[in-house]
């Protein structure tokens, strides 16, 4: 029975064991399917390195090398990921096995649970699209009228506008666009001098349209539109006054691009045909040169970002690969930084620096199958920002298990379990749903579980509301009504710290990859599956209002070192240091130990 706060080790361990596997399991299955991407474009670089040393004359020594940094680089994130995906399975393995019991009702707490619809930077597109009126399916011409007019046309059945054949035509209903052919949907992107695309169109078109097209070869689609329909190939012949509006159109939508995904540039085949599209707009519109100069001043600068933000990762990492040769702790997190809110805060700092580098496509691009013999490495989905996301949550939550047992003293234990449950609390207050959901796996993982007299001593209260918020049971039917609250309140937000909402990362994932795996690309006829895409779009949208937010806290930078560099223990080194805090009692924790110690050579 709990007393006064303290739980009964034996039932808790079994309600703590479910709570793991099921989001540890969320953790597993976003794992692999990275692992996965990163086994592809393994293949398909040693397959290019191979084709370069057995041809003489490709013997290019730049490409070569090119090459081998690329497989050196992917290598180490596979290893990375393989590593934490077999430590990840091996606990969940452990658990699976115990008898589990139900969560006793708990205490709201923090955030008021009123859903609300939010609006997001697209507009319509996080609303039902569904006006009131009979159902009415039209098939409609691409660049006859922006989306926002077939909204309100909806009603009226498009009645001023011409019907065309289907095989060449976009297909609405109810002023929702369902369908069309590649071709119409890439010319429905294609502004004209007395039409523009929607934003919305713009945005969910751009996200999806890769899983059938690369956006390289998409712009050069775009680009050969252009000159077709407005007979640009000569410019001599060019009339300016004809043209109207276009030339302003153009560079508007090839801006809204940079600035949607920015990422698609860095392939300097996108560079080439934005250079040229440009450079020919600019001698026929010689007053958007400035227009254009900010365009690309713009991109270059988030693509500089970019760089350096990947840069400083692979700076961590290496840091914190050299840390490992010494894993003796010389201080604990608690001396760091004594106040959980402080901690809380400067985990809100890299949340929301690792949330911001994450591309929208990433979502997309992560679980896209390319045939391995057809594709070149150029041409690879990227997605490294959200992999090292991913890669954050799991040593977040090695982190908090490793900071627990490497106390031989219980008091100590105990000061830390506690720490932690009012660090939890803290980033719950904050809206940073992410580093509450690795401190709750963290406290979880077995090693930490099975120290019972340990868990006898502590003050589980909080920690129990905390994770009844958090019940991964019913799908996170409960995380997702908090995460409903908090959008709630992020929309009527004053202060900047109540904008904040970061959800649970690969849960998100999660959800995308089985909304893209649920759906069909294409319909039967071949065309287009638009209603997937607005739903895709949908989705992400929320995910671009909330790495907008700008971290109001103070950095406190040698909390954030300790965080991101300092040594974390493995699975094995994890279980090791739990029998040296209280020894094994029953055969199997025995044997284990017995193992464990062999392997360490002790």
């Amino acid at each position: 029975m709990a007393v006064s706060g303290r739980r009964d080790s034996a039932g808790v361990k079994n309600k703590n064991d479910r709570s793991a596997d099921l989001i540890f399991g969320v953790q597993l299955e976003v794992t692999s399917k990275l692992l996965d991407a990163e086994q592809r474009k393994l293949r398909v670089l040693q397959r290019e390195l191979g084709q370069q040393l057995s041809v003489p004359g490709l013997r290019r020594q730049k490409e070569i090398d090119r090459l081998q940094v690329n497989i050196s680089r992917i290598q180490v994130q596979f290893d990375q990921l393989s590593n934490e995906y077999q430590q990840a399975a091996l606990g969940v393995l452990k658990r699976s096995n115990r008898t589990r019991k139900s969560s006793r009702s708990q205490p709201a707490i923090g955030l008021k649970q009123t859903p609300k619809t939010r609006p997001t930077i697209f507009g319509t597109l996080a609303k039902d699209k569904h006006p009131a009126g009979d159902p009415r399916r039209q098939s409609v011409g691409p660049q006859m009228t922006a989306l926002c007019h077939m909204f309100q046309r909806a009603g009226d059945g498009y009645g001023t506008l011409p019907v065309v054949d289907e095989n060449d035509a976009l297909i609405f209903q109810d002023g929702n666009l369902l369908a069309g052919s590649v071709e119409a949907l890439i010319q429905h992107l294609v502004p004209t001098p007395h039409y523009y695309p929607d934003r919305t169109y713009i945005f969910a078109f751009l996200l999806s349209s890769r899983l059938f097209i690369r956006p390289h070869n998409l712009l050069r689609e775009v680009c050969q539109v252009c000159v077709f329909q407005q007979n640009l190939a000569d410019e001599h012949k060019v009339n300016k006054d004809a043209l109207g509006k276009f030339g302003p159109n153009i560079i508007q939508l090839l801006s809204e691009w940079t600035e949607m995904f920015p990422y698609d540039f860095r392939d300097e085949r996108m560079m080439k045909h934005l250079k040229e599209i440009t450079q020919k707009v600019v001698r026929i519109y010689p007053d958007l040169r400035k227009e254009v100069g900010m365009v690309m001043h713009d991109l270059i600068t988030r693509l500089s970002g970019l760089q350096k933000y990947e840069e400083l990762l692979s700076k961590i990492n290496s840091e914190a690969a050299q840390r490992l040769t010494n894993i003796v702790p010389t201080t604990d997190i608690v001396q760091v930084c004594p106040t959980p809110l402080d901690l809380a805060q400067q985990l809100t700092h890299i949340e929301l620096e690792r949330l911001t580098h994450v591309g929208p496509e990433e979502f997309v691009q992560a679980f896209a199958k390319e045939n391995e013999m057809e594709t070149n490495y150029s041409d690879m989905k990227k997605t490294s920002n959200l992999e090292a996301y991913v890669q954050w949550f799991n040593r977040l939550s090695y982190l908090v298990a490793t900071e627990i047992c490497m106390h031989l003293k219980k008091k100590h234990r105990v000061k830390t379990i506690e720490y932690f449950s009012h660090v939890a609390k803290e980033c719950f207050n904050l809206g940073n749903f992410n580093s509450l959901m690795a401190i709750i796996a963290g406290m979880n993982m077995s090693p930490v579980t099975r120290l019972k007299k340990t868990w006898a001593k502590v003050n589980t209260q909080t920690f129990d509301i905390l994770e009844h918020q958090m019940d991964p049971s019913n799908n996170f039917n409960s995380y997702r009504s908090t995460l409903k609250a908090a959008l709630w309140r992020s929309e009527g937000a004053v202060e900047d710290r109540e904008r904040i909402v970061i959800p649970f990362f690969s849960l998100l994932v999660k959800d995308l990859y089985f909304l893209n795996e649920g759906c069909a690309n294409r319909l039967p006829n071949g065309h287009i599956n638009f209603e997937k895409f607005w739903q895709l779009a949908k989705q992400i949208t929320e995910f671009i209002t909330w790495k907008q937010v700008e971290c109001p806290f103070e950095r406190q930078n040698h909390v954030l070192n300790y965080l991101l560099v300092n040594p974390v223990f493995t699975e094995n080194s994890l279980a090791l240091a739990s029998f040296e805090c209280e020894q094994p009692e029953n055969s199997f924790e025995k044997e284990r130990h017995k193992y464990l110690k062999s392997e360490a050579g002790l």
